[in-house]
């Protein structure tokens, strides 16, 4: 079996050009691994990202994909393993968030929520695993509403990540044979685009009294990549400041 403990196999992250996703691209490739990273509507940071990576000496990909698309998520597969070869880590950030009450929520929503968030999850671990290394990592970001929701009109969303978390424990049975472990992290507020009009209304809600950073999130999936998470495996890990607890 081949060992994927060092930090020189390649990784692919879905969702890679901003926020967490970024800060998750950054930290992999500074580990010394070439990273192959999606993006959809933020061309212009994957691009800084991909220089700033390139500069340092790393390898770098982005690929345009909207992972509402099954098929753009395969093509994106194909491309990173094209670029790099097999697979040793997959990172799935990509996600949308759309907030409203049930009896108010538009379908179109509705569909999009689950397409890119429940469908465009599976379909990046099902056209990845093939061309993962034994005792490779998968990583999802869920969010922490999948274990407490804390706020109205977030009804649809949580569905979506309580979904994932699921998903992962069942693809942990899936792919044990294998040695490919599976986890999902579980985030509360990061600070981000989408945190940033919610500041005030946020922090005084988290008994670490600050909201989290992206680095924060990275750091939790360096760890979930190394040799030290190895046993870990169908597990939904939480970071949130207390917002759970």
């Amino acid at each position: 079996m081949t060992s994927t403990f060092s930090h020189t196999t390649p990784a692919l992250i879905f969702g890679g050009a901003r926020g967490m996703g970024a800060a998750i691209v950054r930290r992999l490739a500074a580990e010394g691994r070439p990273v192959a990273f999606t993006y959809v509507s933020s061309p212009d940071r994957a691009a800084r990202l991909a220089q700033d990576i390139e500069a340092s000496g790393g390898a770098v990909l982005a690929i345009r994909a909207d992972s509402a698309d099954p098929e753009a998520v395969r093509v994106a597969v194909e491309a990173a393993v094209e670029r790099f070869g097999t697979l040793g880590v997959l990172v799935v950030n990509a996600g949308v968030l759309i907030s409203g009450a049930i009896d108010q929520f538009a379908m179109n929503d509705f569909d999009r929520m689950l397409a890119v968030n429940v469908r465009g999850v599976f379909s990046a671990i099902r056209y990845a695993a093939p061309h993962m290394l034994d005792g490779g990592r998968i990583i999802t970001i869920g969010s922490n509403t999948a274990d407490r929701i804390g706020s109205p009109g977030s009804s649809v969303y949580a569905m979506t990540k309580a979904a994932v978390a699921q998903l992962v424990r069942g693809a942990a049975l899936d792919f044990a044979p294998r040695q490919i472990t599976i986890n999902n992290v579980q985030p509360g507020p990061v600070e981000t685009d989408m945190t940033a009009d919610l500041m005030e209304y946020i922090v005084p809600k988290l008994p670490l009294g600050r909201i989290g950073k992206p680095e924060e999130i990275a750091d939790l999936v360096a760890w979930l990549t190394g040799p030290g998470a190895s046993y870990m495996t169908g597990a939904s890990l939480t970071i949130d400041g207390g917002w759970t607890a």
